[in-house]
């Protein structure tokens, strides 16, 4: 197709294009022999220095990256269409391959140039646009004698149809169209590159591939998939015709079922080093059940439920161990976690080490150390405080206290990261809600524990239950710990679904239970890109409660305020200057309020199922009945409906999180920050959860029968910068 011209492609020439010199060497000699995995990419047409940085913005440096840069979607331009007004029908956008004959056309000269023309083409008149058209398109376009054209159709101002920037090509006539014999692949893109551009160097990619080969780094032993690595390549490159939309977002393909297993074995991989790394560490061995320990479980008011004795006990057997414990325990809102750290701290005290324990928020903090200093301070301990908002005096003190070891537990946000903050001798690390930290900062106070060349141990919390899929992989690296059971007493909270027509009713049900002495939480949620308008929602929503129950007190909560007065408002809601807080979803990870026995969330279909199960246990923390009323918009989709329903018939957080995961995924199940969880290339974990097992057992197999593979294939599937998979 010498003749081919994207007149589309505006306004810049093809992408590239400039970077061309006349005699330049595809080739050199010295790139003859290297494998896809070393060979430059700029050893590809058309790719020179600009176009080799912006490249490797997309993580591409090798022909092999570009391999392994798939596609994200697909056109089919193997077939005809046809122009009928009936393509309009139930479709959002109409994408059409359409052959024609070029009939008139015009260009308008201004500050930019605009080329309207008209084609004939099966079933109708195309009426075409195109921005910023160049002189030489023009005269392609109305000199071709036949032109094949790709883009959305919509219904034209004056009837018809229209195109707006297509792209085009043009042949002598209308028989010799040759139409592609696979789908047209979309593949990530980054500003200066575009998909004319890709699916070129792309092509060249694949010749190469054909021609060199690819490195197989699953063995036969492991692998059960029969296809060849080169063969899922070349297909998901430029799948057959006949492979639909359907069956790529299913992920049921042969070809894409064989690179999801290689890529999830190259996470578990690196999980298995990384428990590798652990082990060949050394660290402070706890021995036994303490004298202190034994007084602290007597103070109790009440028995530790069977679930926090036998996490307790797992807890205990890693403390007992000369290589660092990494442990993950999980357990629903109000299952009792804070009591088993408590228990791990007593023994790693008692060992003569300090404890550092980590919260996401300054209030939560605070709330730690409370509780903490009422159990520990009995019986001769001292917990600090340590957080941005002491003065200058008071954290030069505390500082002091913890490189004297004077202060057995250090209870902080972010703050116990920073430079000055160093520890006479620290054994135990405790995160809680640990998805809401990021690896480098876990990583920063891991760091300041090696004393004597010993590391801390390392237990982390969160209330947001992980399913087993994703305790296998995104949570791999550590030990998972669940407390299954919640603590007697605790009545579950009964949860309705209303919609919105019902809001002022809800309103006065709220003001009732307020004036007869209850606390109450009103959370109001946008759509979750814009925490702007979500803070002007909770405005507005506070307005308008206030002016309907003048006789209620009521607060304010949201992200635009300054930390310090977030604080100021959420420990007046607690000790009860405050009867109703209007809130948007920052109080998701919050304090313990037992007299707060009623949840609203307004537009609560907008809100992911974990999310709305962590807001529900923001209530049912005393011994009243408590209520959780889910307010809906007019018409939820599906999955909004699908979400409500579930809420309405479960408080168990387990069940909770398996259907968030079909519902949405792992991203958004276990926060973006996770460790380990990466963003997979072409794996979905909520999708892709039978291939599983499997990956981890391919997984093994190549770390103790083939250790010379694991390393390049964690290399060909993981950054080494960040130690997650590129996007």
């Amino acid at each position: 197709m010498d003749r081919e011209e994207k007149a589309a492609e505006v306004p810049a020439p093809a992408a590239g294009g400039q970077e061309k010199k006349p005699g330049r060497k595809r080739k050199k000699e010295e790139s003859q022999d290297l494998p896809l995995s070393e060979l430059p990419v700029t050893e590809l047409k058309g790719v020179g220095p600009q176009q080799q940085a912006r490249l490797a913005k997309l993580g591409i440096v090798t022909v092999q990256d570009l391999l392994f840069h798939l596609p994200v979607s697909y056109e089919d331009r193997t077939r005809l269409d046809r122009l009928s007004p009936d393509i309009f029908f139930g479709e959002e956008r109409v994408f059409l391959n359409l052959a024609g004959k070029f009939i008139t056309g015009r260009m308008t000269y201004g500050r930019k140039m605009l080329y309207r023309g008209e084609v004939k083409c099966d079933g109708g008149i195309l009426n075409i646009v195109i921005f910023n058209a160049r002189p030489f398109q023009v005269r392609i376009i109305e000199s071709a004698g036949a032109l094949l054209l790709y883009g959305e159709v919509k219904p034209g101002s004056g009837g018809g149809y229209e195109m707006i920037q297509p792209e085009i090509q043009s042949f002598p006539s209308r028989e010799s169209i040759t139409l592609s014999g696979s789908l047209t692949p979309n593949y990530p893109l980054t500003e200066g590159i575009n998909q004319r551009f890709m699916r070129k160097i792309a092509g060249e990619a694949l010749d190469l591939l054909k021609e060199r080969g690819i490195e197989e780094l699953i063995p036969e032993d492991a692998m059960k998939n029969p296809v060849s690595l080169a063969d899922a390549l070349r297909t998901l490159h430029a799948p057959p015709p006949g492979v639909t939309d359907e069956m790529v977002r299913s992920g049921s393909m042969p070809a894409q079922r064989r690179l999801i297993a290689e890529e999830l074995a190259a996470h578990h991989i690196s999980i298995l080093e990384e428990r590798a790394r652990n082990k060949a560490l050394r660290a402070p061995a706890f021995r036994g059940k303490s004298e202190l320990e034994e007084k602290f479980l007597a103070s109790l008011p009440f028995t530790p439920t069977r679930a926090q004795e036998r996490v307790s006990g797992e807890i205990a057997a890693d403390l007992r161990k000369a290589h660092p414990m990494m442990r993950l325990v999980q357990g629903d809102v109000g299952s009792g976690k804070t009591l088993v750290a408590a228990r791990a701290a007593i023994r790693a005290i008692s060992a003569g080490c300090q404890v550092a324990l980590m919260a996401p928020t300054e209030l939560l903090a605070e709330q730690h150390a409370k509780t903490f200093s009422g159990w520990l301070s009995p019986l001769g301990l001292r917990v600090t405080f340590l957080s941005g908002s002491l003065s200058a005096k008071e954290r030069r003190s505390a500082l002091e206290d913890l490189i004297l070891g004077r202060t057995n537990v250090a209870v902080g946000t972010h703050a116990l990261f920073q430079n000055d903050v160093m520890f006479k001798k620290l054994g135990l690390i405790i995160i809680d809600e640990q998805h809401r930290f990021g690896v480098a900062q876990r990583l920063a106070l891991l760091g300041k524990g090696e004393a004597d060349a010993l590391h801390p141990h390392q237990l982390v919390m969160t209330a947001t239950p992980i399913p087993r899929t994703l305790a296998m992989t995104a949570a791999g690296s550590l030990d998972v710990s669940v407390i299954d059971e919640l603590p007697p007493g605790r009545t579950p909270v009964t949860t309705a679904v209303f919609g919105e027509g019902r809001r002022e009713e809800i309103a006065l049900r709220v003001r009732e239970r307020c004036l007869e002495g209850a606390q109450a939480y009103w959370v109001c949620t946008l759509i979750e890109e814009s925490e702007e308008l979500e803070c002007e929602a909770a405005e507005t929503t506070a307005e308008y409660l206030q002016g309907l129950m003048p006789d209620v007190k009521v607060g304010l909560v949201h992200g635009r305020m300054k930390p310090q007065e977030k604080d100021d408002a959420m420990a007046a809601f607690k000790d009860g200057a405050i009867d109703l807080l209007v809130a948007t979803t920052v109080i998701e990870v919050g304090v313990d309020v037992p007299n707060a026995t009623i949840m609203v969330i307004d537009n609560a279909e907008r809100l992911g199922l974990s999310q709305l199960h962590q807001l529900r246990g923001r209530v049912g923390r005393g011994s009243g009945k408590s209520f959780c009323l889910l307010i809906h918009g007019k018409a939820p989709s599906a999955v909004g409906k699908e979400r409500l329903r579930i809420m309405r018939e479960t408080n168990d957080g387990f069940v909770i999180a398996e259907k968030d995961l079909e519902l949405r995924g792992p991203g958004e199940v276990l926060g973006t920050r996770q460790a380990g969880s990466g963003e997979y290339r072409i794996a979905d974990l909520a999708r892709d959860a039978d291939l599983v097992p499997e990956a981890v057992r391919m997984a093994e197999i190549i770390y103790e029968k083939h250790r010379e593979l694991a390393g390049p294939l964690r290399k060909r599937w993981i950054s080494a910068e960040s130690g997650i998979a590129r996007a």
